[in-house]
């Protein structure tokens, strides 16, 4: 795969695994609301897939050190990978109770994310359960963190 391209996809999937379980399980622990939860999915998976394309576009042109088109596949590859994976995520929020969904999004995120860590070790010899464990950390953290914002939110202001 193109570096352009595998910049991208990398950046893509795991900002969306990251931001979209954040998103989901501090929604949820806030209102309880599959509507809420699936508005936000669906909010999430389009400004936040150009947000993070725009992000990566300047970052690759403020690089100056690579080519218009190599700019562009970066963006591009980073819109769609996270556009589609955020996607995902609505999945079992409508087949499904609003507990359950966020378990199998839980169990769905840090599967994919475990892969590709173990996939980006293997390629740079890196000791892979580091790399993997060192990732599962953050992620589990931002799900935690965003579980405890919230039940705050929703001790504070009540349940939507």
């Amino acid at each position: 795969m193109k570096v352009s391209l595998k910049k991208g996809f990398s950046f893509g999937l795991t900002s969306g695994i990251i931001t979209t379980l954040g998103l989901i399980v501090g929604l949820s622990s806030g209102t309880n609301s599959k509507l809420v939860v699936t508005g936000g999915i669906l909010t999430i998976a389009v400004a936040d897939a150009f947000s993070d394309a725009l992000g990566i576009h300047i970052s690759e042109e403020s690089e100056n050190k690579h080519t218009t088109r190599e700019v562009w596949e970066s963006t591009i590859s980073t819109f769609i990978t996270k556009f589609i994976f955020a996607l995902t995520f609505i999945i079992p929020v409508l087949l499904f109770n609003l507990t359950t969904a966020i378990i199998i999004s839980v169990i769905w995120g840090l599967s994919v994310l475990s892969i590709i860590s173990f996939k980006m070790a293997k390629e740079q010899n890196h000791v892979p359960f580091k790399v993997i464990g060192e990732h599962l950390f953050i992620a589990v953290l931002v799900i935690l963190i965003t579980h405890f914002v919230g039940v705050l939110i929703s001790a504070v202001f009540g349940s939507v």
